[in-house]
């Protein structure tokens, strides 16, 4: 597994991992601009509150990597720009830390991030309960405030031996959800949630749903490249629910469920239009890649111009927060 951990970060490094035919849907709606704002760019206020914790923006580093040697630089690096920005950050999967000390090591960044918003995360198909009293240690061991749960049927079947059965599954995340003494948030890893699935999670008592729709790394491209070094099936490596349709279809079925907008964020504008079609917070993963692996100065530029251009949308529309960003929406492109 380590092996295949450290192969996923030369493949997003080197190869074409993003949906070639496939966009995040954001291209098809506008910020409306407002020529008369009534706003002061540095008062705009980008303050949350998410999974109980309050962050100086709305932003998340998203889900990466751990386990391998250079993961635990990847970790730390980026940990130490969520504590000095003041956003949260989501780890990657720790079914590799489970009974593996090497491998754990890799997750420990609460010294350089010891007030940040930090997600624990697991796989929905290795979710059980007999997992549970090791799920948690690893989250204690951590530090996490919550725990991300990751559904990736497609991921998993592209993979040599993946976890492909995925019955029972939703059952077993309500159980869990109800049980375990932490916010749980269910993600994707970029083919997207959408109506159906979110229909699934009426009544589920979880905190949070990140939609990671399809627009950015194609998961199903990751993988092959990793399996077979080529494409060979390009139908499924585009296939997905779009960001912007996802989070629409989500938002509508659980209205009061907080969202996560993930999958080809790349810009502060692309952040605006996913708060304003009703995201909570926005996460960000693969851009901060190669910033990670050279150090935490190199993600602080990345994310300091991010969410720099993210407040002069807000001041740009007139909205001098996020509650008003939300009020305004946006209009469809002709």
């Amino acid at each position: 597994m380590e092996s295949r951990k450290a192969r996923h970060i030369d493949v997003c490094l080197t190869e074409a991992v993003d949906y070639q035919t496939v966009t995040t849907g954001l291209e098809r709606v506008a910020l409306p601009y407002n020529a008369l704002t009534q706003t002061n760019l540095g008062a705009i206020d980008l303050h949350t509150d998410f999974l109980g914790v309050r962050l100086e923006a709305p932003v998340l580093i998203g889900a990466m990597t751990g386990g391998a040697e250079l993961s635990g630089v990847i970790n730390r690096n980026l940990a130490a720009a969520a504590q000095k920005l003041g956003i949260g950050m989501m780890l990657g999967s720790q079914r590799i830390m489970l009974g593996d000390e090497v491998a754990a090591a890799s997750f420990a960044v609460r010294d350089v991030a010891p007030d940040a918003l930090l997600v624990g995360n697991i796989g929905l198909a290795q979710l059980s309960e007999e997992l549970v009293p090791q799920l948690v240690d690893a989250l204690d061991r951590v530090g996490a405030n919550a725990l991300a749960v990751h559904t990736n049927p497609l991921q998993e079947a592209m993979q040599r031996e993946g976890d492909t059965d995925f019955s029972g599954s939703v059952d077993r995340l309500r159980e869990i959800a109800r049980s375990i003494n932490y916010p749980v948030m269910l993600k994707e890893v970029g083919h997207g949630i959408g109506a159906t699935a979110a229909a699934e999670l009426v009544g589920c008592p979880i905190a949070a749903v990140d939609v990671a729709g399809a627009g950015g790394t194609s998961w199903a491209r990751v993988e092959q490249y990793v399996r077979y070094g080529e494409i060979r099936y390009p139908a499924l490596a585009e296939w997905g629910i779009p960001t912007a349709q996802a989070l629409q279809e989500v938002r509508q079925t659980l209205p009061d469920v907080s969202l996560v907008a993930s999958g080809g964020i790349r810009t502060g504008m692309d952040a605006a239009k996913a708060l304003a079609l009703g995201a909570d917070v926005v996460a960000v993963a693969r851009p901060l890649l190669a910033p990670a692996i050279e150090s935490t100065a190199a993600v602080l530029d990345w994310l300091v111009n991010f969410i720099a251009e993210l407040q002069i949308c807000l001041h740009g529309c007139g909205a001098a927060d996020l509650a008003s960003l939300r009020h305004r929406g946006v209009t469809p492109v002709s």
